[in-house]
C-alpha cells in the first residue's frame, strides 16, 4: 500500500507530491496532462520572471521524479474509502494510499463521489486542506470559487502535504531546507 495517492498533475497535485516524497512518503501521482498550465503563460509566479506553462510542468514533473515520485498517466474514474485508507480506480487496475490529495481543477466529481462535504459549489475543506474525510484533501480550484491561479494551488497542495507530513510525525513539521542542505 503506497502512502500517498494524488490525483491531479497540476501545480496543486505535484506540490503535494513533491514535499510528500521528499521527506520519505512513497507517492503515486495521477497525471492525465490536463493541467490549465498548458493555455498559461506565467508572469505571475513569485521567483519566474516569465514562463511558458507548458514548460513549467514539465520542470514541475522532472522535479518530482527526481524524489521518487511515481506518475502514473491512467485516469481515476473512481475514488472510495477504505479500512486502512482510501482506493482509486483506473483502467490498469486499483492502487490503496493511507491518504488521498485531490487535485482535479474545477471537476469536483471524486469528491462528491467520495462522500466530501460542499460548501455551495466547492467543497468544504480546513485551513490545511483537509476535507471532513479523515486523510482526504482536496486542493486548488477545487476548494475556490474563482481564485484559480497557479501559485494559490501550490500552496494548497503544500499545506496538504505538511498536514499529512505533521501527522505522521505526531507533531507539527515544517519543510525547511537551508544553504547546506544543497551541499
Amino acid at each position: 500500500m503506497t502512502d500517498v495517492l494524488v490525483v491531479g498533475g497540476g501545480p496543486a497535485g505535484l506540490s503535494a507530491a513533491l514535499f510528500t516524497a521528499k521527506n520519505g512518503l512513497e507517492t503515486v501521482v495521477y497525471d492525465t496532462d490536463e493541467t490549465w498550465l498548458h493555455k498559461a503563460h506565467l508572469f505571475n509566479y513569485l521567483g519566474i520572471e516569465s514562463k511558458d506553462g507548458t514548460e513549467f510542468i514539465e520542470d514541475a514533473r522532472q522535479q518530482v521524479e527526481e524524489f521518487g515520485v511515481e506518475r502514473r498517466s491512467a485516469e481515476v474514474t473512481g475514488v472510495e474509502q477504505t479500512d486502512d485508507g482510501f482506493a482509486v480506480t483506473t483502467a490498469d487496475g486499483d492502487a490503496e494510499a493511507t491518504y488521498l490529495v485531490l487535485a482535479t481543477g474545477a471537476d469536483r466529481s471524486l469528491a462528491e463521489e467520495l462522500g466530501c462535504a460542499f460548501d455551495g459549489d466547492v467543497v468544504d475543506v480546513t485551513v490545511s486542506m483537509e476535507t471532513d474525510i479523515e486523510n482526504a484533501y482536496a486542493t486548488g480550484a477545487m476548494v475556490r470559487d474563482q481564485e484559480w491561479q497557479a501559485v494559490i494551488s501550490a500552496g494548497d497542495g503544500g499545506a496538504a502535504a505538511l498536514d499529512i507530513l505533521s501527522k505522521e510525525e505526531g507533531e507539527h513539521f515544517h519543510d525547511f531546507d537551508t544553504p547546506a542542505d544543497a551541499e
